[in-house]
């Protein structure tokens, strides 16, 4: 047993800690795990606890159901809250199979894979995830919590308790908010989450969302990160602002001389999530809900361009500041919180990586508002269109040899299983807007 596993152990015993939640991510993102007990933990971090992977969404067949999980002892924290009465931890998990072989169906499995393929190069891939979501009076009755707007704040404002509240929980977590405020649409919040390696952004969406429920529900809400709650207000995205690094701490995304300071490496790994953002759109938008927020008039990028003020633009270069040359990054606008955070930087990473394999070049920044172009001038700029349902994007999908090889046979294989059934399911359901438009033909 190494010193950081047996640090966790000796942590445990000081603080009295009575639960320990050994977590996970299913192939959809939703959180999984199993709680153990103090006295089950040095077993667990030496050689892992054995689980039924057959029960879990994507995972295995039930004659190749046993799986281990082996907890990633970087991921230890005490939760900042009691269970029933009691205190809790909780470890981020990787997935193996017998033989002790890293399980490729477990989408952190696949992040960790894309991310060698970067790191063989020398490159440390950073993401920085702003987390959108409502907070409704119930799920049954999602009736606004507050009215404020864009950037609104009080000291007395409810919106403002709740959002102080979730932001501290977070830092309890080990999750370091960069900035947290109200967004356009009446009980919208924004929580930035910090800028860091990959692996690490993607635990850290996983522990926000749960611990935002888990706030929300203590203050009688209901957190959602559905895409588009309601008609006729904006939707919740989950933008990613991204670049690369070296070990020396050098922003490889940086160049003075550019007129947008960006080095070549960042053309390139631009130019490749622009070739292949409709084959990713349904790992990054995964939802039938999706969908309805990606329309024009809502500032969600629909039209596949980049530009450094258009914010209707698909990838935007956050502005240079002199002397802040590691803040050089990229934002991809299209993602949203509904997506699994592992399988979507991982999509997003392997896009950059072909970028730069191939050598690729991006169009011409657009700077006007793209939703104000005719389908004549949508031509001459050679822009074209994020998949406009569910549907669309699983055909470009299936047909994607990049995405196949990206998340490996078996993701790839459970996944458009499980979204062509979901579409098919959500085609032959009849809904609440057909029901008042045509019951009375």
């Amino acid at each position: 047993m190494d010193e950081q596993q047996e640090a966790i152990i000796a942590k445990v015993k000081q603080h009295k800690i009575d639960f320990i939640d050994l977590m996970f991510s299913d192939l959809y993102g939703h959180s999984k795990s199993v709680t153990i007990s103090p006295r089950e933990l040095p077993d667990s971090l030496e050689v892992g606890k054995w689980f039924d992977g057959s029960s879990i969404e994507g995972f295995t067949r039930i004659h190749e159901s046993d799986m281990l999980l082996i907890p990633d002892p970087s991921t230890f924290i005490e939760l900042p809250w009691l269970r029933d009465g009691r205190k809790a931890a909780r470890i981020i998990c990787d997935i193996f199979e017998p033989g002790r072989i890293l399980f490729e169906g477990a989408p952190r499995s696949v992040l960790r894979r894309v991310l060698k393929r970067a790191e063989e190069q020398g490159w440390i891939y950073n993401t920085g995830p702003e987390l959108e979501f409502f907070l409704f009076g119930s799920k049954d009755n999602p009736s606004f919590s507050d009215r404020a707007g864009y950037f609104d704040f009080s000291p007395q404002d409810f919106a403002t308790e709740i959002r102080a509240v979730i932001a501290s929980a977070l830092e309890g977590l080990g999750v370091r908010v960069e900035m947290s405020h109200h967004e356009c649409a009446p009980s919208q919040h924004e929580i930035d989450i910090e800028y860091g390696p990959a692996l690490r952004s993607a635990d850290n969406i996983l522990v926000s969302k749960q611990a935002i429920k888990t706030v929300a529900s203590s203050k009688d809400l209901h957190a959602t990160f559905m895409p588009k709650p309601k008609f006729g207000i904006a939707g919740s995205g989950m933008h990613v602002h991204q670049s690369f690094f070296n070990k020396d701490g050098v922003n490889l995304f940086h160049d003075k001389e550019d007129n947008y300071h960006l080095s070549e490496i960042a053309y390139q790994f631009m130019a490749g999530q622009l070739k292949y953002v409709r084959e990713m759109a349904a790992i990054l938008n995964p939802t039938i809900n999706s969908y309805k927020r990606l329309v024009r008039g809502f500032e969600a990028p629909v039209y596949v361009c980049w530009a450094q003020r258009n914010r209707s633009a698909l990838i935007r270069v956050p502005r240079y500041s002199k002397g802040r040359e590691k803040a050089t990054r990229l934002e991809l606008r299209c993602p949203d919180p509904s997506c699994n955070p592992y399988l979507a930087f991982a999509v997003m990473l392997a896009a950059g990586l072909q970028g730069i394999t191939e050598k690729l070049k991006p169009p011409k920044p657009v700077e006007e508002d793209v939703y104000e172009f005719d389908d004549s001038k949508l031509a001459r700029f050679y822009i074209k269109t994020l998949p406009s349902d569910l549907g669309e994007a699983l055909g470009e999908f299936e047909k994607s040899k990049f995405m196949k090889e990206t998340l490996g046979s078996h993701v790839f294989t459970k996944y458009l299983e499980l979204k062509k059934a979901e579409w098919k399911t959500f085609q032959r359901s009849i809904t609440d807007w057909e029901l008042e438009r045509y019951m009375d033909l």
